[in-house]
């Protein structure tokens, strides 16, 4: 699906990270995964086990990391206290969750690494050459890690799950996090693209304004990226390579 754009009105590209730049999005769903069932199965109480396609894409793809855990929950009519993100992953919270979904990704980022997709690596140091500047703009935690075990840098910013907790600011849909970033780099959201595979990231590139909204279809499934508010969508960021920059 090869589509034209013209580049040159466009200042900077703002990126989602997992299953946008990297295959990470596969580690945090069956982390996920991980997590929940053994959960669920401790309570004994007959809740179906996670589901690696459904549950993930409904409750979690693209969401901070406790706003998906209780999104998640909730969906199975179960309360919890929301704790404190210092919470042990041991802990029967939120925030306990949360970090022990946070602790299994780091066990399988040290083991396994991350090999980012070769097409976004070719679009990026295509829209560099051509004078763009790019930000990386993840609800993870874990973004740092995963860029550095993806040997990806000279990103001219980088929003996080931590700096959104540390600024007070929404997670996606919310445009806040992609707000945040267009400011560090001190461009127009009407001249800046974001580039996203969820629909909460989609949501929140058309809340903030943006000039562009790319959505990145890894599923074969592209009407919910459209049906959010994606311009177009592109299975894979190299399909812009070659009518791009």
């Amino acid at each position: 699906m090869g589509t034209s754009v013209a580049w040159d009105a466009y200042a900077a590209v703002l990126f989602d990270l997992d299953g946008v730049l990297t295959p990470t999005e596969q580690i945090h769903a069956r982390a996920w995964k991980t997590m929940f069932d053994e959960f669920l199965e401790r309570r004994a109480d007959g809740s179906a086990p996670f589901d690696l396609e459904v549950d993930y894409r409904r409750h979690l793809d693209g969401k901070p990391r406790y706003d998906g855990v209780a999104a998640f929950l909730a969906s199975r009519g179960i309360e919890l206290e929301w704790g404190t993100p210092e919470d042990a992953p041991t802990s029967e919270t939120v925030c306990g969750l949360g970090n022990r979904k946070n602790e299994i990704v780091r066990a399988v980022l040290a083991s396994e690494g991350v090999t980012p997709y070769p097409g976004s690596v070719r679009f990026l140091t295509a829209i560099r050459s051509a004078g763009l500047r790019t930000a990386v703009v993840s609800s993870s935690a874990n973004a740092a890690e995963v860029l550095k075990a993806a040997g990806l840098g000279d990103f001219d910013a980088v929003v996080t799950g931590a700096d959104l907790a540390r600024l007070g600011l929404a997670g996606k849909p919310a445009p806040d996090a992609f707000l945040e970033a267009a400011r560090r780099l001190r461009v127009d959201p009407r001249q800046t693209v974001v580039a996203e595979d969820a629909v909460a990231g989609v949501q929140a590139g058309r809340a903030g304004g943006f000039g562009l909204v790319v959505g990145v279809d890894r599923r074969g499934d592209p009407e919910p990226l459209l049906r959010a508010g994606a311009d177009l969508v592109v299975s894979d960021l190299v399909e812009l390579v070659d009518d791009g920059p």
